[in-house]
């Protein structure tokens, strides 16, 4: 191509406006913060992208965004419960206002297409994005469908899903695709070794490493457990603990030999730290499962009791690609014991390796820029 015909390209590239919507917890945060990526990356010929994001006003979301160079807007976030509760009353009140605050950004904004993950922040957002008429594109991330998507299934143009299971929930809209991963998870192998890793986290050079992850807001159960059984886990393992925002164990601020917690690390940090663990042991959001699989990390699950978490590991669990265990039944010597048996046993640390690289579909990134590119 010559300088004159790259000039034409550039000059006539045409401007599309892409509003995405998600928050209250990390998890539906982190695939359209990939989607964004690829987008940027994959199509800089043909289009200039311009993002908007309408996330809550508490939630992790903002930090995570405004770090990607994308403008944030907060709306009133409310939710519905499928169980009897004199909040829902509350909630239906800031449905309705979070609707019109949407309305008015998006009368202001004008996108042309319209990305949800789920949350509840992204109902009255999409209900607002569809009847102006713009496009949307809902992605499904967890096994069950999620009352948010529920609502807004409806009025999308296309789902795309990570289980071939939920091809069935949402009939010919939907779209098998896996679930999208940043790309610094991919990359980072190549920006540091592990040795110059474990210095820059102050490890030691031959003890295993176990990461310990709650997920996008911590989990303050799993934080006990760990806090409880620390004394011994120290002795045979050194501990990365992502412990949640304000979630950090006070007990241990000072430091430990063999422990380190933070509340939360930006994707670029929790790559590395994913380089460097042996084991992990995680809450079981679809985003960090996504990442586990993408990664093939030997791992030990702990989904949320009574939750779509459940579902998840399920799938997991029926590939042999994790250790399983429940909240409920669980104690400090037993979280203590799997953690030891798991760091002891290579060979099981290959075994869950292989099979956790099956279970989630591969190429979402590239797949979902494609449906994009198409819906466009």
């Amino acid at each position: 191509m010559n300088g004159k015909s790259y000039y034409m390209i550039i000059q006539n590239k045409k401007t599309v406006k892409i509003l995405l919507i998600g928050g209250g917890t990390g998890g539906s945060v982190s695939p359209l913060l990939a989607i964004a990526e690829e987008l940027r990356i994959r199509n800089y010929e043909l289009e200039n992208f311009d993002f908007l994001w309408i996330g809550t006003k508490n939630g992790p979301e903002r930090e995570m965004v405004e770090k990607e160079n994308i403008p944030f807007k907060t709306i009133v976030s409310g939710k519905l419960r499928r169980y009897f509760s004199l909040q829902n009353f509350i909630d239906i009140f800031k449905i309705k206002i979070a609707f019109w605050q949407s309305l008015f950004i998006l009368l202001k904004w004008r996108p042309d297409l319209v990305i949800s993950a789920g949350s509840f922040v992204s109902v009255p957002a999409v209900w607002a994005a569809w009847f102006l008429g713009a496009k949307v594109l809902i992605h499904q991330q967890d096994v069950r469908p999620g009352l948010a998507n529920r609502l807004i299934a409806p009025i999308a143009n296309v789902i795309s899903v990570t289980f071939e299971n939920s091809l069935a929930d949402y009939g010919k809209k939907a779209i098998w695709v896996g679930n999208p991963v940043r790309k610094q998870l991919s990359i980072i192998n190549y920006q540091l070794k592990i040795k110059e890793l474990k210095k820059k986290f102050n490890l030691q050079e031959n003890l295993p490493i176990a990461l310990i992850i709650g997920g996008g807001t911590g989990a303050t159960a799993i934080n006990k457990l760990v806090e409880q059984s620390l004394n011994e886990l120290i002795k045979f393992c050194q501990i990365i603990h992502i412990t949640g925002k304000n979630k950090s164990i006070t007990n241990y601020k000072s430091q430990i030999m063999n422990y380190t917690q933070y509340e939360f690390l930006d994707i670029g940090r929790m790559a590395e730290v994913y380089n460097l663990a042996d084991v992990v042991v995680s809450r079981c959001g679809l985003g960090v499962l996504s990442d586990l699989s993408y990664l093939g990390k030997p791992v030990i699950l702990i989904p949320l009791p009574d939750s779509h978490q459940e579902d998840n590991v399920a799938v997991f669990a029926k590939a042999k690609a994790a250790i399983i265990l429940k909240q409920k039944e669980l104690t400090k010597e037993k979280l203590t014991d799997e953690i030891k048996k798991l760091i002891e046993n290579k060979e099981l640390q290959k075994t869950l390796s292989q099979n956790i690289k099956q279970v989630i579909k591969q190429g979402a990134n590239k797949a979902i820029a494609e449906i994009i590119r198409a819906m466009l």
